[in-house]
């Protein structure tokens, strides 16, 4: 495959995912099906399923390309932060900042959240992200899902403003 033909790939799917995530917000997560994102996408089922195997692909496909750059933001928050009890209170705000400015990935998060838990616990790459910014000297396998826990809860039930958030994560999630 020639670099054009890599970048027209890389074109496709990421028009493919816009659509995808316009449709989430005017209908729903789990609503859309692939015909319909076929059609907002512009392209046929054939080319659709040459990209994404299934509704489940292209829903983790969508979700991962949003956590990537929801990492990146993460980290640039979280970079000259280097008690890491600190870090990860400023990484969990930073990251709940991230996606609360998305309105895209709001219906992740309204109503029911089941697919959004599905995606936290199944994606290695969003699970990787969370065990970066929480790397310590104490090693804890439970850490990484407990924080992600905490963040699928603020976006389900916020807080009252930032500021208690940050209360409540340094209050409970560390002991500062």
């Amino acid at each position: 495959m020639s670099w054009l033909e890599t970048e027209r790939t890389e074109l496709a799917a990421e028009r493919i995912l816009d659509a995808a995530g316009a449709l989430f917000v005017e209908r729903g997560v789990d609503k859309p099906g692939m015909d319909e994102v076929a059609r907002a996408a512009g392209c046929s089922r054939a080319t659709l399923y040459r990209y994404f195997e299934n509704r489940q692909a292209l829903i983790h496909a969508f979700a991962h390309r949003e956590a990537r750059l929801i990492t990146k933001q993460v980290a640039q928050v979280a970079a000259d932060v280097t008690d890491p009890r600190r870090r990860v209170v400023e990484a969990v705000l930073a990251c709940l900042a991230a996606v609360r400015e998305r309105p895209h990935l709001a219906a992740w998060y309204a109503g029911d959240s089941t697919l959004l838990r599905e995606v936290l616990r199944d994606s290695p790459i969003i699970r990787g992200s969370a065990e970066a910014f929480l790397a310590s000297d104490e090693e804890d396998p439970d850490l990484a899902d407990w924080v992600l826990r905490i963040i699928l809860s603020f976006l389900t039930e916020p807080g009252d403003d930032e500021a208690q958030e940050r209360r409540l994560l340094e209050r409970f999630l560390v002991s500062l």
